[in-house]
């Protein structure tokens, strides 16, 4: 609400509350993706970083990657956004670094929702982690997001080609009905190998491509990092945003 009618400013624009920083990639980005704005019923703002493709980030842990995201999350706070995400799961190992170099919330990856999923599902059960690639993921990466003997099994991509060749590899052409398929089949594998999985979280953000369809054919509960920015844009967005509905 307009107290006493003044409207202060001091940005160039305004009305885009999440920031998104993008990897340095080529890859095919549709509806659905977290680098396509129109997976979004919000403006998001998105800033590449360059120098940062995927495959410097999944298979290999460079210290020196970190300052370049650290500024773009910096830029972003400037220009007005209320929180900043990224397209890279493997970023949580970033997590506090990058929430600690600005004021606002930081969620680096899908995975810092560990915590949260396994409260919601019985103690005997675990969570499934798709994730690009299951050599590279790394515990390390799993104690920056939080986690803390939280039962987990993790499947990777490395076996489903239609899906590796193109997100983790950096590859700018997708087959888009063999990638659902093979994300279906690498969902029903790891149901199989693992029925106590009680829910999924995704760390490879494009995943969350084909949450409708694993949703469909399995019923199992699906966490992504394009569920995980419809939240946090519902806690930062002002009320009259969200048309007074908190």
């Amino acid at each position: 609400m307009l107290k006493e009618g003044i409207i202060r400013g001091g940005k160039g624009f305004y009305g885009q509350p999440i920031g998104i920083l993008m990897l340095d990639a080529v890859v095919p980005r549709m509806p659905g993706d977290i680098g396509n704005g129109f997976t979004f019923n919000f403006p998001v703002r998105y800033k590449v970083v360059k120098g940062a493709p995927g495959t410097k980030i999944i298979f290999s842990k460079d210290p020196s990657l970190l300052q370049p995201f650290i500024d773009g999350a910096q830029e972003l706070e400037k220009e007005g956004v209320r929180a900043i995400t990224t397209s890279c799961g493997y970023l949580a190992l970033f997590q506090k670094q990058l929430a600690d170099s600005v004021h606002i919330p930081v969620f680096s990856s899908s995975l810092i929702q560990l915590p949260m999923v396994a409260r919601m599902i019985r103690s005997d059960q675990k969570i499934g982690i798709l994730c690009a690639n299951s050599t590279t993921l790394s515990e390390e990466h799993l104690e920056a997001a939080g986690i803390s003997n939280i039962p987990v099994v993790i499947k990777g991509s490395e076996n489903t080609p239609a899906f590796y060749n193109v997100f983790p590899t950096n590859g700018d052409k997708l087959d888009y009905y063999a990638c659902r398929d093979g994300v279906l089949k690498m969902v029903q594998e790891l149901l199989e190998e693992h029925p106590e999985v009680g829910a999924i979280v995704c760390e490879g953000s494009n995943f969350a491509l084909f949450r409708p369809h694993v949703q469909e054919i399995t019923g199992i509960p699906f966490f992504d990092i394009v569920t995980l920015t419809h939240m946090v844009y519902r806690a930062v967005a002002p009320v009259e945003v969200l048309g007074g509905c908190l």
